[in-house]
């Protein structure tokens, strides 16, 4: 069938209605839709339709305006957070539990012997109103003060500020800190820094501070970093508290439990940890009732008189509750509890859902996450803290060439120590200063669309009171080392109560603060308040769109067919040649041979062959005439179907 045909056929099938040109097609829309305004146009009289065919183009306006307003903002992906509360028997949260000081002094004191030293000296230059004398600083060791040192910054001529080297006097004779300009120095007029260069000592910076006590205490626990970062796991955990030591007892509800029931954990800020009610493999332990009847009971034994005097100042225990399977962050989301107190800490309990994509950028469990998470050999569930540290990680290494020792390290990598990278203070003094470093680690790391939160109430109290101070440690030292003298203090022991205050539990979630049903309803009602439409309004729209489209396709076909004949009429100035006349322009009927070619050459053929008989010409018939193909049509048959 020709295409003219198919395309009038479909176009009678789908308009049902008026003729095929535009104008009909317009008017017989205008004349039967049910939308306000187009029927008035082409009934009314030329003033009334100027007046309607203006207020119909003005609210058409106004609707397209007021759906382009709301669509914008379906398209904001807002959202809207509920509160609700419900009620129901809960699981425990997993408990950390860490010393404050991560190592026992009496095992780590020949790691830390010459940085003692050297630190003891530091602070008597400091304190000391005299300069001491040169052979007393003779014995130490400057190879560690060589890489980093500290200095007074003499800013009393705020223009021209004067660095004065601790030691230079004593190890590199430097003219620049001399004993007189020190004596002078005072607390008001010095400040304390930290010089961090890189390895050619070429570039330089300075740490500043505002109290020598911050001062020399990141100084002495970013050398104390460099040393333990040498020396293996397996030491380190051994140079921690032990876990029969920390936990003297332990009570869940109703049953009795000891360190045995915790899980060993080493984590470079704290040392060995402990948790209790953690795992993957094993199920949550449930709470039966809320209150501290039913919570967990412990007596800790924090053996303050160990600590590392200078790694450690704050004595107690660090704790943090999070989810069973989740990696305790103890030192950005822990509490502390003071040693010789009671400590009771009520736990409610906030789940969060967040919404996905695209209202949020929350990932479920963190494959999106571009960055590799380091804490996942220890099979924990994805964080955003666990990201950030990952990615502090990740630059450290790219920038630095090593890991930092407080950050789980990838497999082929190395822990930065000054003997294999000297520069790496420096690097990683200035990579923590970065914003950038920051900011792509934030916008790459992404929210838990689920996550649950303990909110603590803490409240504290003396433990063990003067009266029974006497007893409890008499028991507890003979539990711990079968001494009948008191082997504890009050200033060591510290008492946690954990427990549920409340079964009620809130969720606070997340929802679409616009939806579909939103969009449809504001967009039809605009639509029917400005011109009186609906969706059958706008199914009729469509129809006459399309209607368009097909009567525009058939124009086109046609131009297109009519120009080809052109085309091919243009290639006959008169009319066709017939049959006979083409075959007489190429018939020898003389049988002549062509004046080009006098004849076969008779040496061509041997005198066995004979020489080719011309062939017999075709027959004049003069009835048929060459026409071609595309200009022939059958007009009768095409214009009525």
């Amino acid at each position: 069938m020709q295409v003219k045909k198919y395309l009038v056929k479909c176009l009678h099938r789908l308009q049902k209605g008026p003729g095929y040109t535009y104008q009909e097609l317009l008017v017989w829309y205008c004349d039967n839709t049910n939308t306000h305004g187009p029927k008035r146009i082409i009934r009314e009289g030329p003033k009334k339709k100027a007046t309607w065919f203006v207020l119909t183009l003005l609210f058409a306006s106004v609707v397209f305006w007021q759906w382009g307003v709301f669509i914008r903002t379906y398209l904001s992906w807002d959202v809207s957070v509920s509160l609700s509360l419900g009620f129901k028997a809960m699981y425990f949260p997993a408990v950390t539990i860490c010393n404050s000081s991560p190592f026992q002094y009496s095992k780590v004191r020949h790691l830390l012997k010459d940085l003692d030293e050297l630190m003891e000296a530091v602070l008597e230059r400091i304190v000391a109103t005299e300069p001491s004398h040169a052979n007393a600083t003779k014995g130490l060791n400057f190879t560690i003060w060589n890489h980093t040192p500290l200095v007074l910054i003499d800013e009393r001529n705020p223009r021209h500020p004067v660095v004065l080297d601790l030691f230079a006097d004593n190890h590199n004779g430097s003219a620049g800190s001399s004993p007189a300009l020190r004596r002078g120095c005072n607390a008001q007029g010095c400040k304390v820094a930290m010089r961090l260069c890189s390895v050619n000592g070429t570039v330089c910076t300075f740490r500043n501070f505002t109290s020598a006590t911050q001062a020399v205490t990141e100084w002495y626990t970013l050398q104390a970093t460099n040393i333990f970062s040498q020396v293996s796991p397996r030491e380190l955990v051994k140079m921690g508290y032990p876990g029969e030591q920390l936990i003297l007892a332990c009570l869940f509800g109703a049953e009795p439990c000891s360190y045995r029931n915790f899980t060993s954990i080493f984590l470079p800020d704290y040392g060995n940890c402990y948790i209790f009610n953690w795992g993957m493999k094993e199920k949550a332990l449930p709470s039966a009732n809320p209150g501290v009847e039913f919570g967990l009971k412990l007596i800790l034994d924090i053996g303050q008189e160990d600590y590392v005097p200078f790694l450690t100042s704050t004595a107690g225990v660090r704790l943090l509750l999070h989810e069973q399977r989740s990696y305790p962050f103890v030192k950005d989301e822990g509490v502390y509890a003071m040693s010789g107190t009671d400590t009771s800490i009520g736990v409610l309990v906030d789940k969060l859902e967040r919404k996905g994509k695209p209202y949020s950028h929350c990932t479920v469990n963190g494959s999106d996450v571009p960055i590799r998470n380091l804490y996942s050999n220890y099979n924990t569930t994805y964080s955003i803290q666990a990201c950030i540290g990952s990615c502090f990680q990740d630059h450290m290494i790219q920038n630095c060439t090593c890991g930092h020792f407080l950050y789980p390290l990838p497999h082929g990598e190395k822990y930065c120590n000054s003997q294999e990278f000297p520069d790496w203070a420096y690097c990683y003094s200035e990579l923590r200063r970065s914003l950038d470093q920051r900011e792509s680690c934030i916008r790459m790391c992404k929210e838990s669309c689920n996550d649950t939160q303990y909110k603590m109430t803490i409240s504290m109290a003396d433990w063990p009171s003067e009266a029974s101070e006497d007893w409890i440690f008499h028991v507890l030292s003979q539990e711990r080392d079968q001494s009948t003298n008191i082997t504890l203090s009050r200033k060591g022991i510290v008492k946690l109560n954990i427990y549920f205050q409340e079964f009620n539990y809130r969720t606070i979630e997340e929802s679409a603060a616009y939806n579909i049903v939103w969009l449809l309803s504001n967009l039809g009602g605009q639509f029917g308040f400005w011109m009186g439409g609906s969706v059958l309004c706008l199914i009729e729209f469509a129809e006459i769109i399309i209607d368009f489209l097909w009567i525009t396709v058939i124009k086109l076909v046609g131009f297109s067919k009519g120009l080809r004949q052109r085309r091919a009429q243009a290639r006959y100035a008169g009319p066709p040649p017939t049959v006979a006349e083409l075959v007489e322009a190429h018939t020898n009927f003389a049988f002549q041979p062509d004046p080009a070619d006098q004849g076969p050459d008779p040496g061509a053929y041997t005198h066995e062959q004979a020489l080719p008989i011309p062939g017999t010409p075709p027959p004049n018939y003069d009835s048929l005439r060459l026409q071609p193909l595309d200009v022939i049509e059958s007009d009768s048959d095409g214009d009525a179907i």
